[in-house]
């Protein structure tokens, strides 16, 4: 299921949540099938002209595929077939789901897929011991005193914990909710306690992440974020860049990231690093806008001592990754 490079039209079935109106409100996809698969055909007949189906004759299922156990569903669960045609904005809970499926299963790479009309469609949902469970319709769980197992409320939120849909392969996460689903983790990523990885972010490759991921922001092989760090996202703040952090990469604890960062990077522990800071380049004897340096290599971020005034020297180090840490 991961690693895939798959492209458009592409279907995905699984099974889906619907609130008391019979309208979805989540969707798990445990089968992605492209034109290479043989059961493409069958299921985009099914789906005729239609994003999405939940009402799936069972006999015509079954006499198509024979590799998914069907069997009765409760009563706010559906069967559901989606399909990307193209990648057209976001207009159904489906749709939205199997993006952030396909990024999760490392078949689109973040930034790669349009998610415009991604938070209008998505939903508020209680995430809970029982299941997802529409906000509005949560009140009766708590008030429900003959049921022996009492309601956990683990989050309200429009995305999922990622590790509630499924199970990178290589990957360690310290702890499940602090990675949504949507998040790309290369093979080899380690995320701690602390790491936070949002959708539409995450590695391309063997990483350690103490620190935060913010959406849209990517992070090379062989880099670390130590505990605390941060990097700016594109979701508030009026920043348009993309963030994004190369190869062989040290964010030291507590630092922050404003600009793209190149190759062979460090930036010293509790310095934010923001596209305006004055940096001083010690070599060449002058002071620029950090933003000016984006996406160069082999730079070392610090402050000066004495002066308190940013500094850009040199990178002789090589960082490396502790690899009993990131074996498969």
């Amino acid at each position: 299921m991961f690693d895939r490079n798959l492209k458009f039209p592409i279907i995905g079935f699984g099974i889906g949540t619907t609130d008391s109106k019979g309208l979805l409100i989540e969707v798990h996809f445990t089968k992605i099938i492209d034109q290479g698969d043989e059961l493409f055909n069958a299921f985009s007949t099914m789906l005729g002209k239609n994003d999405f189906v939940t009402d799936i004759n069972k006999d015509e299922f079954m006499s198509s595929i024979d590799d998914i156990k069907i069997k009765p569903l409760k009563k706010n669960k559906r069967y559901v077939l989606t399909q990307i045609k193209n990648d057209k904005p976001i207009n159904s809970i489906a749709v939205a789901f199997l993006k952030l499926h396909l990024i999760s299963y490392r078949s689109f790479k973040p930034n790669t897929l349009n998610l415009e009309g991604l938070f209008q469609t998505l939903r508020n949902i209680a995430w809970t011991n029982k299941g997802p469970i529409c906000v509005e319709e949560i009140e009766p769980f708590y008030q429900d005193d003959n049921d022996d197992l009492p309601l956990q409320v683990y989050s309200i939120d429009k995305f999922p914990p990622l590790l509630n849909y499924m199970a990178p392969s290589g990957v360690r996460v310290a702890d499940g909710s602090r990675v949504r689903l949507g998040a790309y983790l290369a093979s080899g990523t380690t995320v701690m306690h602390e790491g936070f990885v949002n959708f539409n972010a995450g590695t391309l490759g063997p990483a350690m992440i103490e620190g935060r991921i913010s959406a849209g922001v990517v992070i090379g092989e062989h880099s670390d974020l130590g505990g605390g760090s941060s990097t700016m996202g594109t979701l508030s703040g009026g920043n348009n860049v993309k963030i994004s952090v190369g190869k062989r990469c040290l964010l030291g604890a507590n630092s922050g990231l404003g600009i793209p960062l190149g190759d062979d990077c460090i930036i010293e522990a509790g310095l934010y690093l923001t596209s305006g800071s004055k940096v001083s380049i010690v070599d060449e004897d002058k002071i620029v806008k950090a933003s000016e340096l984006s996406g160069k290599s082999n730079l070392i971020f610090r402050r000066n001592s004495l002066t308190g005034q940013v500094e850009a020297v040199p990178n002789k180090k090589s960082v490396k990754l502790n690899e009993e840490l990131h074996k498969n």
